[in-house]
């Protein structure tokens, strides 16, 4: 084979990938460097990137994802070898399961199978990572390097964007190395066919009352969506990903409800029901099926839940946005009568609302509280805390990706680090996590990363002083509680060690202070909720 010709800007592996990355867009990187993927850093400032030096690698995951979800573009974190791989593996589960672009580049030991006793040896590391993320793969040259980077972003903009993980020999990272190749195109998503729009305009025609579910594939399109439902006369729901698509007080709109187990009776009364961009997956239901019998139009860009066991009678692969948007130019305006009367949707929205309240007394006062005072365009991430289940219910988006959340894997520990990633992502703008006082504990460090950088965060802190939620199921199966209470530190003076302002307000007047202050503060701000608030 002969040898590669190096060219004058020709530079170690290591460095090469950092002005690649920068030439496909990427401004922020988050990682902790070490031993392993050293040479990764060494070309990271002279290509102009920002790094972020998080507390924890599953910190840096999250960050990537909350920069990701914020900002649109790919989250993209640096790790080492073997526990850095093993400790991000739980982020790029969460964002495997909740369609969030983010590519997690490490380094990798040149040679596992005849020596044993190395430095951050895994038996198989790119194995161990594939089985939470899209793909993994080894770079074992330069030109494998650039490949598949380039095919990782061509796949987040073609496909449904899922986190990817590309590892490299130490020894490769070492190796000079020509630049990466040009740019590449941009690579658009699948459209739609037509003749599928011409179909479901002649279908929803035909419909007396016709319902949507939104999902948050068609956040982008929620302009189109809201045309859609007006023009034929539709009612909708959304998961709690697709929140805000539909403003919250359009009056057919039953809200981010399908985990009502009531909903299939009202879902059931439709005599079409499209979904577009959702799953309708165990955590979107929290039941088998979706509870409609007749018609069923399912509009999503993975085949794979176009054969779920929803069983679509109408399946159409396609974007969401396009085909919502040749949807919008299609119908024509003033439907004029429908099947639904907005004064049954405003009761039963009634309804679930109390039966959300009363199944987590308590909350909903305090989300009604928090929402009157945060400023438009807050961008709020939350996390695995009764807290956030009661408010995704409750609390209508006026308008959708503004709340983020750890829906299908589930993790704690979430909100914190990816509403760093987020803050960073939107400079300027609102911001605020929603964290449980377990959560907090498995990524409490990274509020050393938020001071560091002046964000201007507030995090909600709900102290139940237990693990509520699985208390509350332990009782529901019969078993008696065991392994809840856990003791908490004093979160205010932990917080305050970080360096962090920290207030706990004893009620809701104060809560609503200590929030605006928040949101106006150089740095991040801790308030501290207990049950107790509402005495």
């Amino acid at each position: 084979m002969a040898e590669t010709k190096l060219a004058p800007d020709a530079k170690p592996l290591g460095a090469q990938i950092s002005h690649m990355l920068k030439d496909r867009g990427v401004d922020v990187i988050f990682g902790i460097p070490g031993v392993h993927n050293q040479e990764m850093y060494r070309g990271i400032e002279e290509a102009g990137i920002t790094h972020v030096l998080a507390r924890h690698e599953q910190g840096a995951g999250f960050m990537a994802d909350g920069y990701a979800r914020a900002s649109g573009k790919p989250g993209v974190a640096y790790v080492i070898t073997g526990p850095g791989v093993c400790n991000i593996m739980t982020p790029m589960g969460q964002a495997y399961s909740d369609s969030v672009p983010m590519l997690v580049i490490s380094s990798c030991l040149d040679e596992v199978a005849a020596q044993r006793g190395q430095l951050h040896q895994m038996k198989e590391q790119q194995t161990a990572a594939a089985t939470v993320c899209d793909w993994s793969e080894e770079a074992r040259t330069a030109e494998a390097a650039y490949g598949l980077i380039d095919r990782a972003f061509a796949e987040f903009t073609s496909g449904r964007p899922r986190s990817k993980h590309i590892q490299v020999p130490i020894v490769q990272l070492e190796a000079t190395a020509n630049p990466a190749p040009p740019k590449l195109a941009a690579v658009q998503a699948t459209g739609y066919r037509p003749a599928d729009v011409t179909q479901l305009v002649k279908m929803l025609a035909d419909a007396q009352k016709p319902l949507f579910v939104f999902g948050g594939g068609a956040a982008q399109a929620w302009k189109a969506a809201r045309q859609v439902v007006s023009a034929c006369g539709a009612a909708s729901m959304s998961s709690y990903a697709g929140r805000g698509i539909i403003q919250g007080d359009a009056p057919l709109n039953y809200g981010a409800c399908l985990a009502r187990g009531d909903s299939a009776t009202v879902l059931a009364e439709a005599d079409l029901v499209i979904a577009i961009g959702t799953e309708l997956a165990e955590v979107d239901l929290w039941r088998p099926d979706l509870g409609h019998d007749g018609d069923l139009v399912r509009i999503d860009l993975d085949p794979e839940v176009l054969s779920d066991p929803q069983r679509a009678s109408h399946p159409m692969q396609a974007e969401a946005g396009a085909f919502l948007k040749a949807l919008a130019a299609e119908l024509p305006e003033g439907r004029g009568k429908t099947g639904w009367q907005a004064d049954k949707v405003a009761a039963t929205r009634a309804r679930w609302r109390a039966e959300t309240d009363a199944e987590r007394p308590g909350i909903v006062p305090i989300c009604d509280a928090l929402r009157e005072v945060i400023p438009p365009d807050t961008m709020i991430y939350s996390d695995m805390t009764q807290f956030a289940y009661v408010a995704k219910e409750v609390w209508d988006m006026d308008r959708p990706g503004h709340w983020h959340h750890p829906y299908g894997f589930g993790t704690l520990g979430y909100a914190t680090p990816a509403a760093i990633g987020g803050a960073v992502a939107r400079q300027g703008k609102p911001t605020m996590a929603i964290i449980g006082d377990y959560g907090f504990h498995y990524t409490m460090q990274e509020l050393g990363v938020a001071v560091e950088l002046v964000l201007s965060l507030p995090i909600i802190l709900w102290d139940n002083g237990k693990l509520g939620e699985i208390e509350d199921s332990m009782v529901r199966a019969q078993i008696a509680p065991n392994a809840v209470v856990a003791r908490n530190p004093d979160f205010v003076k932990l917080a305050e060690a970080f360096g962090a302002r920290a207030v706990a307000p004893a009620d809701l007047a104060q809560m609503q202070e200590a929030v605006t202050k928040a949101f106006a503060a150089d740095g991040p701000t801790l308030i501290y909720l207990t049950p107790a608030i509402l005495e």
